[in-house]
C-alpha cells in the first residue's frame, strides 16, 4: 500500500500522536497524520497537534448524543480520507462508520480481554493490575468495534510488574512498550499485511 494517510482521535495529551508525527517525519512510519480529532477542547494534545503544523479539530462530546457526537466525527474523517484511524488515548465511544470497519485501531495500557471495558484506562488500568497481584501486563493494539476495548487483537507486548511498582512506574514500564507496538500495527496495515477472520486477525508473512 506504500505511505497511508492517518486521522488520530485523542482526549488528551496526545504523546501517541506525537510519536506518529515523530517517526511519520523521520521516515520510520509509512504514514502522514493528516487529521487530529479531539473530544475535548482542553486537551493538551490540541496544542501539540496544532504545533506540528497538523489540521486539528475538536468535536466536543458533552452535548451531543453518541449518534450526533460519531456523525460529528464522521464528517471530519471523510473530509481527511484517512486510510487508517487511531484512537489514541480517546475517551469516548465513537460509532464506527461503514466505510471505516475493519480502518479502526486502538491501543489499551493492559493484555486484553483483561483489564478493560468502559472505565478502564490510564490509571485505573494500572491500579487495578497492581490490586490484583499480576506479574505481566502490557499493552494491546487491536482493531476497534463499537464496544469498548473489544475486537480483534493485532499485536500485544509485555512487561513485568515488580514488586515496588506504582501506577506511575507500571505506566511508564508500559508505554515504553505502547510506542513500540501501536506503530509497527500501523506498518503491517500499510503493507496490507494484516487480515481480519472473525476474532482473530492474522498477519501475512512479509
Amino acid at each position: 500500500m506504500g505511505t497511508i494517510r492517518l486521522a488520530v482521535l485523542i482526549s488528551g495529551g496526545g504523546r501517541t500522536m506525537e510519536n506518529f508525527i515523530a517517526l511519520s517525519r523521520s521516515g520510520r512510519l509509512p504514514a502522514t497524520v493528516e487529521l487530529v480529532v479531539s473530544s475535548r477542547a482542553g486537551a493538551g494534545g490540541v496544542q501539540r497537534a496544532q504545533d506540528a503544523g497538523v489540521r486539528t479539530v475538536v468535536v466536543p462530546r458533552k452535548g451531543k448524543s453518541l449518534q450526533e457526537f460519531s456523525e460529528a466525527i464522521t464528517a471530519e474523517l471523510d473530509k481527511a480520507r484517512p486510510d487508517l484511524i487511531c484512537l489514541a488515548g480517546f475517551l469516548s465511544m465513537y460509532t464506527i462508520a461503514p466505510q471505516y470497519t475493519g480502518k479502526v485501531m486502538n491501543i489499551h495500557p493492559a493484555l486484553l480481554p483483561a483489564f478493560g471495558g468502559q472505565g478502564m484506562y490510564g490509571h485505573h488500568v494500572h491500579e487495578a493490575v497492581l490490586e490484583m497481584g499480576c506479574k505481566v501486563t502490557g499493552c494491546t493494539v487491536h482493531f476497534a468495534d463499537n464496544q469498548y476495548d473489544h475486537g480483534p487483537i493485532i499485536i500485544q507486548r509485555t512487561v513485568p510488574v515488580l514488586d515496588d511498582d506504582t501506577p506511575d512506574t507500571l505506566a511508564d514500564r508500559v508505554f515504553e512498550q505502547e510506542t513500540i507496538a501501536y506503530p509497527e500495527a500501523v506498518r503491517l496495515f500499510a503493507a496490507g499485511r494484516l487480515r481480519i477472520e472473525g476474532r482473530r486477525v492474522r498477519t501475512r508473512l512479509g
